[in-house]
């Protein structure tokens, strides 16, 4: 039986949970930039599964790699080692300049996994009582959808009707040190950033903000943790955003484009010090860290390094930018972004915006509201980024 996209819709709105809110499009195939639903109209994707998808969709590579795993061995739990993770184990701490990797698989199970290690840390380590340990993170933040990560987001919606929640968390305006300063103690364990806030709204901090956050935490022997899953693996010109302001983190946490857009695969990197907190038993994931999850993270990172996607992302990025900048409409308040991390802030809402651009071949999303976010995959050309402009000039005319 063939289904309509309206049939597909109502099925979803039937069986599913309803706690998305999709634009009404009914993808079924995609490849690089380009996807098509289920009635063959083709679309630009400027969302990139929020950065997911940094190698375009269905790259080739990755899932020629992937195949030919999947014909090998796919799952041995760690109950078990298998010969693919400790090249990838090599490769992440190769790539981020760390020591040691914990293999995960969503990018919420990481930043789990980098809460867990700053807690023992500080207890076992820095010496503080047991159940006191603080971690400070930021406003208008967004690290996953779990109970002790929604205990600190600032958004009201996470929280409502999600208690008791996870205490712990001490919340500072983003961009501001002396925020932090104010806030650090004997019982701070860890300061927990994102270098560019994407969910937030694509927000930038100062520059120079993040190197004052690892130098004050240096000096008050605080674990200073980058959440770079959605601005990592070249997303902001940079392989890393924190290497825009030389700020190499103590724990660096990846997801998202790690696994090339075809699997979970997610990770922290840190020193041996650090890792060493973990002994058997402490934590761990059935499927992190399986042979299927190694050889295709392997896959993307080499892939964003041999194909110079980080160069791209950061010339293209500000290409983009520039050309949008140029956009004259009451409606438009700002324009700004990383690379091919990029925000345009409305002075109203911006779903109907996000609904204009979707009949134009354009799928775009809004967060907060009155954010639309740009995204591509980096493997985006010029001339697909031009193509894509005269659209939105068209619905921003």
């Amino acid at each position: 039986m063939k289904y309509t996209a309206q049939q597909f819709i109502e099925m979803t709105e039937r069986y599913g949970a309803h706690n998305y809110k999709p634009l009404d499009v009914v993808l079924s195939k995609g490849k690089g930039v380009w996807v098509w639903d289920v009635e063959g109209n083709k679309y630009m994707d400027m969302l990139s599964s929020y950065s997911a998808l940094n190698h375009g969709h269905c790259n080739e590579k990755i899932i020629r790699t992937m195949k030919e795993q999947l014909n090998e061995l796919t799952l041995t739990s760690r109950a078990f080692r298998n010969n693919k993770l400790p090249l990838f184990l090599k490769k992440v701490c190769e790539v981020t300049g760390m020591e040691m990797a914990f293999p995960m698989n969503s990018g919420a199970e990481a930043v789990e996994t980098a809460l867990k290690a700053a807690r023992k840390w500080g207890h076992k380590v820095k010496g503080i009582p047991d159940n006191k340990a603080e971690i400070i993170v930021a406003e208008n933040n967004f690290h996953g959808r779990t109970i002790t990560i929604i205990s600190f987001s600032t958004e009201k919606q996470y929280k409502d009707g999600f208690g008791p929640l996870t205490p712990g968390f001490k919340t500072v305006p983003y961009g501001k040190i002396e925020a932090i300063r104010g806030k650090i103690n004997d019982n701070t364990a860890a300061v927990l950033l994102e270098p560019v806030q994407g969910e937030g709204g694509i927000l930038i901090p100062p520059e120079g903000y993040l190197r004052e956050v690892k130098q004050l935490c240096k000096e008050k022997n605080v674990l200073f943790m980058l959440d770079e899953i959605q601005s990592g693996l070249g997303r902001t010109g940079k392989l890393f955003a924190w290497e825009w302001d030389g700020a190499k983190p103590d724990v660096i946490i990846l997801g998202k484009a790690l696994g090339g857009g075809v699997y979970p695969v997610s990770v922290i990197a840190t020193s041996r010090d650090i890792m060493g907190v973990f002994t058997p038993g402490d934590h761990g994931s059935t499927f992190g860290g399986n042979p299927v999850a190694a050889v295709v993270g392997v896959a993307a990172l080499d892939y964003i390094l041999e194909e110079n996607l980080t160069e791209r992302a950061n010339k293209l990025g500000n290409y983009f930018m520039d050309k949008l900048r140029t956009l004259k409409h009451p409606a438009i308040k700002e324009i700004r972004g990383k690379g091919l991390l990029i925000g345009m802030e409305l002075k109203e809402p911006a779903r109907e915006y996000a609904e204009k651009l979707q009949k134009e071949g354009i799928l775009c999303k809004e967060t907060h509201s009155m954010i639309i976010r740009f995204a591509p995959p980096l493997v985006i050309t010029k001339e697909e980024l031009d193509w894509a402009f005269e659209r939105i000039k068209k619905v921003f005319s």
